[in-house]
């Protein structure tokens, strides 16, 4: 599966960037909010994201890098959001917010910082849609990935089967044609992407590359 990320589109064009994107293969638009405060950046708020949900025509993968993201549950699902994503380090009572997340019909994921190991998932493994570990430490775009969010992977997908998890593994940061193969050979099921897609000479093109590995 392919996500593109908001976060390197054109901003001031977001209608001609969904019309590609929607007859895309993509399978979910990835969109990072990010508050100043959990990461060094803020990126878009909801006034953004209410006029690119009426325009997209896929599933929104809404991944919040902010403080109490708890606090936000509603207004994440006033968007149709299929997965609403959230981090680790952000929640001091993840099952809680996972479990209000599900509450208001949508999948529930859960974001991993790269220092951050997959071991702290033992409790939670079997109650969430989908794992996203961090390629890079988040806040920027157009980051190097980090070569060891590899052995993450493997070691994710034994903790995942052992606990009998069916969430899907995605990973978020440096994500490319060479990167994008390594991290399938690993083991992910959910590649996200940014600038590889949105400034490629054709975004749909890169996409549908990044599809077939």
């Amino acid at each position: 599966m392919v996500a593109p990320s908001l976060l390197a589109a054109n901003f001031a064009n977001l209608e001609a960037e969904m019309e590609w994107f929607n007859r895309s293969v993509a399978d979910w638009l990835h969109l990072d909010i990010m508050d100043g405060v959990f990461v060094p950046n803020i990126s878009f708020g909801f006034p953004v994201l209410q006029h690119v949900a009426r325009i997209c025509k896929k599933p929104l993968d809404v991944h919040l890098m902010i403080v109490q993201p708890e606090k936000f549950v509603s207004e994440v699902k006033a968007l149709g959001a299929y997965m609403m994503n959230v981090h680790y380090e952000a929640c001091t009572h993840l099952h809680r917010v996972v479990w209000q997340i599900h509450e208001a019909g949508m999948k529930a994921g859960v974001t991993l910082n790269p220092a951050t190991p997959v071991s702290v998932l033992e409790d939670i493994a079997s109650d969430v849609d989908l794992i996203l570990l961090m390629s890079v430490n988040p806040g920027f775009g157009g980051q190097e990935f980090i070569p060891n969010t590899l052995e993450k992977i493997k070691a994710l997908r034994r903790l995942l089967d052992r606990k009998g998890s069916k969430a899907l593994i995605e990973v978020d940061g440096g994500v490319n044609l060479e990167t994008g193969r390594l991290l399938r050979q690993a083991g992910a099921d959910v590649l996200v992407s940014g600038s590889f897609i949105f400034h490629a000479p054709d975004p749909a093109k890169a996409c549908e590359t990044l599809a077939k590995l």
